[in-house]
C-alpha cells in the first residue's frame, strides 16, 4: 500500500508518494507565480495554481513510480493557510485567491472591526485582529467585490478548496478554522451563527473536522483529472505549516518548527492552551496537543528580492548553466563577519505579522557606509530574519515555555550560512530533518496514519528522526546578543514614521 501527499505553497506545489515505512517512493514539484498586482496585494489563481498543480503532480508521481492508482490507500493534502477564495456552487473560483498575512489589503476592514467590536475584538478573534485573519478578507470582498460576493456559494481556504475539488465535501480542519474566528465556535466545532452574519451566511462556510479525518472519496470527475482511483479516501487536510511540522517529527510539547520558506512560520507545541496576544495560540493537528503559531511576512521573499535587484549577474549566470545564484550569494556572505560590520536590516519589506502585527512596518538597512558591499546587504538580511526568529523565542521564554527541540525546515535549509546564523543568534543547536521534502511528506505521513499503516502518533514518531545538527558559535552569539537590542530599538524609534510613509 502507498500513500500520497500533495501540498500547495506560496511559490510551488509538491507531491510525495511514500510506502508503509514512510520511505519516499516518488516526488515531484511544480512552480507557480505569486501575483502582486498592487502594493500589499498577493494572489494566486486557485484553478490553475492550486487545482492545476494538484492534478499534474498527482499524475506525474503515479507515472514516475509506476504505482497502480488502486494501490493508493489514502490521500493527504495541505495548502498555504490564512487565505481566502470565494467559489460558486461547482467549487469554481470566482476570483483570484487572497493570500495569507502578507496580503494587507484589508487594513481598513481591520480598523473598522476594531471600532465595531471595541474591547471585545481581541477576545472574539483570539488575538489583535491582523492581516492573517480570514474574516476581514471576506469583509473586503463584500465591500469591494459585491458582484462576486453575491455569487459566492462558499468562502474557502486552500486545503478546503482542494478537498472539495477531490471529494465534493466542504470541510476545514480545526487547526485552520481558528483563522476564521469569530465565524466558528470551536468548542462546538460549528459555525458561530451570531457573529457570522456580519460577514457571510452560515451555509457559506465549511464544516469543521479534524485534519486526519477522512472527508470523503475521490469522485469520478476528480479521478479523471488527477489519475487517482475513484473512491480513494481523502483526508480533510490542513495548512502547509502544520503539515511541515509533522514532516519533521515536531510531535511533543517543547518541540518547535521554524519554517524558512517564502515567509517564516513557527509552530511550537505545548501541553496547554496559552494566552499570548502577540502570537497565535490554539490547537494542533495531534489530539490533546496545543500549539503557539506565528509568522513573519518575509524570509525567502526578501532573499529573492535581493537576488533579483542586486544579483542580476548571478541570476543570469545560473540561467546560462552556471552556479546556482543563491549558492553563490551564500558563499560570498560566508566571508562577512557576524554582525555584517555594523549593518542591520529590518526585514519588514511587506509589513509584518508577528510579533509586531503591524501592516505599516517598513524594511530598512541601517548603518550603511562606503565599505559595505552587496554581500553585506545580503548577510544583514539573513541576520535580520534571524533576529525576528529570536524575538519569538523570547516571547516563549517570557511565558515560561521551554524549547527542547528546534527543527528548521523549508528552502532556507539549503543555505548553510543562514542555518548557522539562526543557531548563532539563538545560541542553541538547530536541527534539520532527514527527509526535507516538507509539507507534502507530512501530508503523506498523515495519510499513512489514517490509512492504517500506523496505529498511533507515538508509533509514527519512531520513524521520523532529525538529521543534521548545527551547533552555535559562541563568539558570533556574543556579537548578535549585543546587536539585537539595536535591531529592536530601530523599529520602535521609526514605527510612527513608517506609518506616515505607509499611509500615503
Amino acid at each position: 500500500m502507498y500513500f500520497l501527499g500533495i501540498d500547495v505553497g506560496t511559490n510551488e506545489s509538491k507531491a510525495a508518494l511514500i510506502d508503509e515505512q514512510c520511505r519516499l517512493v516518488s516526488f515531484a514539484s511544480e512552480p507557480h507565480p505569486l501575483m502582486n498586482p498592487q502594493p500589499g496585494w498577493f494572489e494566486h489563481d486557485a484553478e490553475e495554481d492550486w487545482w492545476g498543480n494538484f492534478c499534474r503532480l498527482s499524475r506525474q508521481v503515479l507515472a514516475d513510480s509506476g504505482v497502480n492508482p488502486a494501490q493508493i490507500g489514502c490521500v493527504g493534502l495541505s495548502a498555504l493557510g490564512c487565505d481566502c477564495v470565494p467559489v460558486d456552487e461547482n467549487c469554481t473560483a470566482l476570483c483570484n485567491a487572497i493570500l495569507y498575512g502578507v496580503d494587507s489589503r484589508s487594513h481598513e476592514e481591520i480598523a473598522w472591526l476594531n471600532d465595531h467590536f471595541g474591547d471585545q475584538a481581541e477576545k472574539l478573534f483570539g488575538h489583535p485582529i491582523c492581516s492573517s485573519d480570514i474574516a476581514p478578507k471576506i469583509l473586503w470582498i463584500k465591500n469591494h467585490l459585491p458582484d462576486i460576493y453575491a455569487k459566492t456559494a462558499k468562502f474557502l481556504t486552500g486545503s478546503s478548496y482542494l478537498c472539495a475539488k477531490l471529494t465534493g465535501e466542504y470541510t476545514i480542519d480545526q487547526y485552520l478554522a481558528e483563522d476564521f474566528l469569530p465565524l466558528y465556535d470551536l468548542k462546538r466545532r460549528a459555525v458561530d451563527t451570531e457573529h457570522c452574519t456580519l460577514f457571510c451566511r452560515p451555509d457559506q462556510l465549511a464544516q469543521v473536522r479534524s485534519a486526519t479525518d477522512v472527508a470523503g472519496q475521490v469522485t469520478a470527475r476528480a479521478a479523471a483529472e488527477t489519475g487517482l482511483r475513484a473512491g480513494t479516501p481523502v483526508l480533510v487536510g490542513t495548512g502547509d505549516s502544520g503539515a511541515e511540522a509533522v514532516s519533521t517529527g515536531v510531535f511533543q510539547p517543547g518541540d518547535i518548527m521554524v519554517q524558512l520558506g517564502s515567509s517564516c512560520f513557527f509552530v511550537y507545541l505545548t501541553d496547554r492552551l496559552v494566552e499570548e496576544n502577540r502570537l497565535w495560540p490554539g490547537t494542533f493537528i495531534i489530539p490533546d496537543v496545543y500549539s503557539i503559531c506565528a509568522g513573519t511576512n518575509t524570509a525567502g521573499t526578501l532573499t529573492r528580492w535581493l537576488r533579483d535587484e542586486l544579483y542580476g549577474d548571478l541570476a543570469a549566470a545560473e540561467a546560462a548553466g552556471g552556479e546556482n545564484a543563491y549558492a553563490a550569494m551564500a558563499a560570498a556572505a560566508a566571508d562577512i563577519p557576524a554582525g555584517s560590520d555594523g549593518l542591520i536590516c529590518l526585514p519588514y519589506f511587506a509589513g509584518e505579522r508577528t510579533p509586531l502585527n503591524d501592516p505599516f512596518a517598513k524594511g530598512m538597512f541601517f548603518g550603511l557606509d562606503l565599505h559595505h558591499t552587496r554581500a553585506h546587504l545580503y548577510k544583514a538580511a539573513l541576520e535580520g530574519i534571524g533576529y525576528t526568529i529570536a524575538q519569538h523565542f523570547d516571547i516563549l521564554e517570557e511565558n515560561g515555555l521551554l524549547v527542547k527541540k528546534v527543527m528548521v525546515v523549508g528552502g532556507g535549509t539549503k543555505n548553510p550560512v543562514w542555518l548557522q546564523i539562526v543557531a548563532d543568534i539563538l545560541g542553541r543547536p538547530v536541527c534539520t530533518a532527514k527527509v526535507t521534502f516538507g509539507a507534502a511528506y507530512g501530508d503523506a505521513i498523515m495519510a499513512a496514519l489514517a490509512g492504517g499503516a500506523y496505529k498511533s502518533w507515538a508509533d509514527l514518531e519512531k520513524v521520523i528522526q532529525p538529521d543534521l545538527v548545527i551547533q552555535p558559535n559562541e563568539a558570533a552569539h556574543r556579537v548578535y546578543s549585543a546587536q539585537k537590542p539595536i535591531f529592536e530599538q530601530l523599529y520602535r524609534s521609526n514605527k510612527e514614521l513608517m506609518r506616515q510613509v505607509g499611509s500615503k
